[in-house]
């Protein structure tokens, strides 16, 4: 069976594009949904049931690695867990760490010989093999600090516009700060070549989701924050 696991974290997120990304790759698969605001596995209903499902040889896909878990240490256990249980683990933008990666470097071993070469055949094989435990680490930790530095980039902002004599909330006129707005802004600037990206104005659109009048607006907003 081939499961595919989505997850935002507030109803107001759009699901649609984890589940295009995923169905693009794999027809047949069975769409799992959650909705869930924390990062930790404690309260992921779906995920908990789908996990108790799971049997040697099901397939589980995630958009992204941040999917299964944002918290590094969590992460990593969970995927051991699955992958001694012959459960195959995909996730779409980190293919290097999918179960099946991990597999050919747990079979791709050199071959012992015999000889007194063998001590060093298996000392190649030893660092093989925790190479690849340590990328699976390192993605893991990686999507964990993206999160933390986020918040940070958030707390700071809000603390600078304090110290401006901003005052932030709904007022008319004023700018409201979203999660939703951090986080489209963040992809403007990835995707956008006025930023850090290759894309224009239109296909960047495309990908981020954005109406054309957001867009607009997030981008100057962008222009602003980064002049300052």
């Amino acid at each position: 069976m081939i499961y595919g696991y989505v997850r935002i974290s507030t109803r107001q997120q759009n699901i649609e594009r984890q589940i295009r990304n995923i169905k693009n790759e794999y027809e047949n698969v069975k769409i799992i949904e959650e909705v869930y605001t924390g990062t930790k596995i404690e309260g992921r209903k779906e995920f908990n049931n789908l996990l108790k499902k799971l049997k040697e040889g099901d397939t589980v896909v995630f958009d992204s690695v941040s999917r299964m878990s944002r918290n590094a240490e969590e992460g990593y256990e969970i995927y051991k867990e699955l992958f001694e249980k012959g459960i195959n683990l995909v996730f779409l933008k980190e293919k290097h760490i999918n179960t099946d990666t991990y597999k050919q470097a747990l079979s791709n071993n050199i071959q012992m010989t015999g000889t007194l070469v063998d001590s060093i055949l298996e000392g190649i094989n030893t660092y093989l093999l925790a190479l690849a435990q340590q990328q699976i680490k390192l993605a893991f930790e990686q999507s964990e600090k993206e999160v933390t530095d986020l918040q940070q980039r958030t707390r700071e902002g809000l603390k600078t516009a304090k110290l401006q004599g901003k005052t932030l909330g709904r007022k008319e006129g004023s700018k409201v700060i979203t999660k939703k707005s951090i986080e489209k802004k963040k992809e403007i600037q990835k995707y956008s070549k006025d930023f850090n990206g290759t894309l224009n104005d239109i296909d960047t659109m495309k990908i981020t989701e954005l109406s054309r009048n957001t867009y607009y607006k997030y981008k100057k907003e962008l222009f602003q924050e980064l002049s300052i």
